[in-house]
């Protein structure tokens, strides 16, 4: 399904991200109002409907009562917590002296919910007849329906839905194109045909096959679902006097503004409490480097194809219905995690925080293998809302004078778009071996990525690098993100070109992959697939 909505500035995104900037307005005032009492705290969560909903009157829905309920759950899961639903009286507030940080201060799961009494209850895989009908002589529709589920009344056909098998042959053959298929739009997003209907014909998620990429968060268009947030364990951590890297991936550039002017962005973070920014480009580099020498050694003499392992969707959607070829995934770590691991090594009791465009990255990090090093995970649009409470104009702040981050490679930057990664892995194959033919396949959407792994397996690929992203257009279409995908495109690939370093294999910090690669082993990758499930299912 294309992605229609993407890009535009939509009431639904000026409601999420109304609710990002109070939330992190709220949790910041923790430190304006030391002297507040936690009832203070409670009454400012629940007075948030009315601030971001002022007046009597329904501004989007039929009610403003449906409207500030809607607001409110979206406030409960930007804290991380779960949804309360409308059956019994709740602040809420309920359950927030329970979010602070510590040792388990992710998010209570599932990741990714749907607000049930938001949700419009749409139509999914039904065919209709419209307005378009012409009535014509031929009835080509109902000829070549092959369970005579269609018939003609009063000069229009019309369709018997008990019939109906949903073979789409009607709409094919109708001349007019009078039939219509309805899809459920965040069902027609979803790759892995996690979602259905409920009861009550609403959308309901399969969290077994569920891989929280978020595509359907973005494209319903009703604004029912929606994934839980770490702003205000991030703030509080802040607010603490912890010290809080953000570690920020390469997709960054012109999300806020601006044409990937680093220096603003580090004064931007610097305002709003963080100890200091590394670029996750660094970890692409390692990465890439990783992936090329896993690539060189086992392909195709110990094993058929391998996968690129950077996006957290692709990889445990291929290890969960591809089990038998799981270790044709490269085990290699991801840019999160290597970075993470880098800035441990001299910050060893620095809270870290991955910013990106990505949902799947926050399911990521609370695997066992992850874990300690990724503290938090927020997406850009989370950044930018707590820009907007801070009362941050990233466009008017001044450049801090010092350099770019001069460290990743141009390869490495490219990661965020769809392509980047096998080609960044293919030019580190290349400047060992510049005579060695290494054949490609990329697939961006988990349902192209599917069908990628299945001619795989089939033997369509033989000795190939396999690139997949969930995201179609790569880590720039991620959930999280900000702007369009066109845009973001052409920003990241204009700020590669200014990188010292073209190739990953320029990058002195690849000396460190040894180092970084500690503690992880078979055993780790073999969980993956078990832990995103756990952590995916509703407790």
């Amino acid at each position: 399904m294309a992605d229609t909505m993407r890009g535009v500035y939509t009431n639904l995104t000026k409601i999420r991200r109304d609710v990002f900037r109070e939330v992190a307005r709220v949790c910041y005032s923790l430190n304006d109002n030391p002297d507040g009492t936690d009832e203070d705290f409670d009454a400012r969560f629940d007075e948030l409907p009315f601030q971001i909903l002022p007046g009597d009157v329904a501004t989007y829905r039929e009610s403003v009562f449906l409207e500030r309920a809607i607001i409110g759950e979206r406030i409960r899961l930007a804290m991380g917590l779960s949804l309360q639903g409308v059956d019994r009286p709740a602040r809420i507030s309920e359950g927030f002296a329970n979010s602070e940080v510590g040792d388990l201060a992710y998010y209570e799961p599932p990741l990714i919910n749907v607000i049930k009494f938001a949700c419009n209850a749409c139509k999914d895989n039904v065919y209709t007849v419209t307005d378009q009908c012409q009535g014509c002589l031929a009835h080509p529709c109902r000829e070549i329906c092959p369970k005579q589920a269609i018939s003609f009344v009063d000069k229009r056909a019309h369709i018997d839905q008990d019939l109906c098998v949903q073979c789409g042959m009607c709409e094919r053959t109708c001349p007019y194109h009078a039939i219509h298929h309805h899809v459920r739009p965040c069902a027609a997003a979803c790759g892995m045909h996690a979602i259905g209907s409920d009861e009550h014909g609403r959308a309901d998620i399969d969290y077994e096959k569920c891989v929280s990429c978020g595509q359907c968060l973005v494209n319903c268009p009703f604004g029912a679902i929606a994934d839980k947030s770490q702003i205000g364990q991030v703030i509080w951590s802040i607010l603490a006097g912890d010290e809080v890297i953000a570690a920020v991936a390469p997709s960054f550039v012109g999300q806020f503004g601006g044409k990937g002017n680093v220096g603003k962005l580090r004064e931007a973070f610097k305002r709003l409490g963080f100890s200091g920014v590394e670029e996750v480009a660094l970890g692409a580099d390692l990465c890439t480097v990783q992936e090329a020498d896993d690539f060189l050694d086992e392909v195709p003499d110990k094993l058929p194809f391998m996968g690129t392992s950077c996006c957290p969707a692709w990889s445990v959607m291929a290890k969960k219905e591809f089990p038998e070829h799981a270790d044709c995934i490269s085990m290699a770590l991801t840019p999160m995690t290597l970075t993470a691991r880098m800035i441990r090594t001299r910050h060893p009791n620095a809270k870290i925080v991955f910013v990106g465009p990505c949902a799947a990255k926050k399911l990521e990090a609370m695997r066992r293998s992850v874990r300690s090093e990724v503290d938090f995970v927020l997406t850009f649009e989370e950044m930018a809302g707590m820009m907007e409470a801070r009362g941050i104009d990233y466009l008017a702040l001044k450049d801090d004078d010092k350099s770019d981050f001069d460290v990743a490679s141009a390869d490495g930057r490219n990661f965020a778009v769809s392509g980047g990664v096998a080609s960044a892995v293919v030019n580190a194959i290349h400047r060992r071996y510049p005579d060695r033919e290494v054949n490609v396949a990329n697939a961006e959407g988990l349902e192209d990525c599917r069908k990628m792994m299945k001619d795989a397996v089939k033997g369509k690929y033989p000795g190939y690098l396999l690139e997949g992203m969930a995201c179609p257009g790569g880590c720039v279409a991620g959930a999280g993100t900000l702007v369009n995908i066109k845009k973001s495109t052409g920003a990241v690939h204009r700020y590669a070109k200014r990188s010292l370093h073209e190739n990953a294999t320029e990058n002195a910090y690849r000396m460190l992959i040894p180092a970084l690669e500690r503690g992880f082993t078979k055993q780790d990758e073999d969980r993956e697939v078990e832990e995103t499930r756990d952590a995916s299912l509703p407790r």
